[in-house]
């Protein structure tokens, strides 16, 4: 037998919900019982993969060393036992010895129950539609530079609802690079690490124009889209302008169940994109509506703007303009819309893989506009979540 080893820590921690009772030994699994009944099946070769140990996971990066591959497929415990301090004991054929903590059983445990509770709460969004115009989450710019409590709380919103406001920013140019940098690094893009929106005679995108821009989201010429956008605004004189804004997963459920064939539709049809000027040529062929594993929405991909000629065979060509037009039309019923004219030191803060944004029309002859914005990738912000909560 080889040493004991310590197992090496989760940077999370796994409270102990339960204690393990005792265990039943089958030809390629353990079914563990707990203190309040429940049974949770262990297959042999995912233990063994699984082990934390310090010859199995690096204690300084707490990643995995272990290839299951070098082990044999039909590995088995010579002996199981339940230690008195509560972990689980298996010494495995071959001389290896493996320890493991309760709690982190219990939490990665993959019958059918708690894989269904670790979905139901994977599924923390909360679509949105009208009533947003009262409930509209709102964040202190000051507290949430200082305050870590806040700014989880902030973050939590933007990955459940996907749209927030933040009040009392500073108006200075460049002050948005500091609240952002408080979730991660900035996503540059072909338009710089800051974007200035302002109606400029020699623009490269009809944001930089006072024309009524649609709903859409950002960059969707790229293969991945950005996750959070940020628009801040330093100045709004100008008449006009209001921005709106509309949950793309609302509207793509309502679709659903609306018209189940247009929902497809856009799910199998891609569409393509295009962002050119002088200096770049940016494309991307996806559908509108994608789909994670489980069948969820998870990303609206769309701006007319940017849109090219449909390119999808010609017996399904008229399928496709009857699912777009279907999904346009709903995102403008007023059901579905936010609308909310920024002011001087305020920012809004959404998803742009899953929130619409759109402006309306503006008189740039009647006073100056000019808001900056800027992206940070959704990974990054549900990483520093994460943290956060340790």
């Amino acid at each position: 037998m080889s040493a004991v080893h310590n197992p090496i820590a989760d940077y999370r921690s796994y409270p102990q919900v339960a204690d393990l009772l005792e265990f039943a030994r089958h030809p390629d699994l353990l079914e563990l019982r707990w203190s309040d009944d429940r049974l949770s099946p262990f297959h042999h070769q995912w233990l063994r993969d699984n082990c934390p140990c310090a010859e199995c996971v690096y204690s300084v990066t707490r990643e995995q060393l272990l290839e299951i591959v070098d082990v044999a497929a039909d590995i088995a415990p010579l002996a199981v036992a339940i230690a008195a301090d509560g972990y689980l004991d298996i010494d495995w054929q071959g001389g290896h010895r493996s320890r493991y903590h309760p709690g982190w059983l219990r939490a990665h445990a993959y019958d059918d129950d708690p894989r269904a509770e670790r979905l139901a709460q994977q599924r923390s969004r909360r679509l949105w539609q009208a009533e947003m115009n009262q409930q509209l989450p709102v964040f202190d710019y000051p507290t949430l530079m200082h305050d870590d409590q806040a700014l989880l709380q902030w973050l939590l919103a933007l990955r459940d609802l996907g749209i927030s406001q933040v009040t009392g920013m500073p108006t200075a140019v460049d002050s948005l690079q500091g609240i952002a940098r408080r979730i991660a690094f900035i996503r540059e893009s072909n338009f710089g690490v800051l974007f200035n929106v302002q109606s400029k005679a020699d623009a490269d995108s009809n944001a930089y124009t006072a024309f009524n821009l649609p709903l859409h989201t950002d960059l969707p010429t790229r293969e991945l889209q950005p996750g959070l956008q940020f628009l801040h605004c330093l100045v709004n004189d100008a008449r006009g302008g209001a921005s709106v804004f509309v949950d793309g997963f609302a509207v793509a459920e309502a679709l659903r169940r609306e018209a189940p064939e247009d929902f497809r539709s856009l799910c199998e049809l891609p569409i393509e994109f295009r962002n050119k000027d002088r200096r770049s040529d940016y494309r991307c062929l996806a559908p509108l509506i994608a789909l994670d594993a489980l069948g969820n929405v998870s990303e609206i991909r769309i701006a007319n703007f940017l849109r090219g000629p449909f390119d999808a065979p010609a017996q399904r060509m008229s399928e496709l303009y009857r699912a777009y037009r279907h999904f346009i039309g709903l995102t403008r019923q007023p059901r579905f819309q936010l609308v909310c004219r920024l002011e001087a030191g305020q920012m809004w803060c959404f998803d742009n893989r899953r929130t619409l944004h759109a402006r309306r029309e503006f008189d740039p002859a009647s006073g100056a506009r000019h808001f900056q914005g800027c992206y940070i990738d959704r990974d990054e912000l549900l990483s520093r979540i994460r943290v956060l909560q340790r």
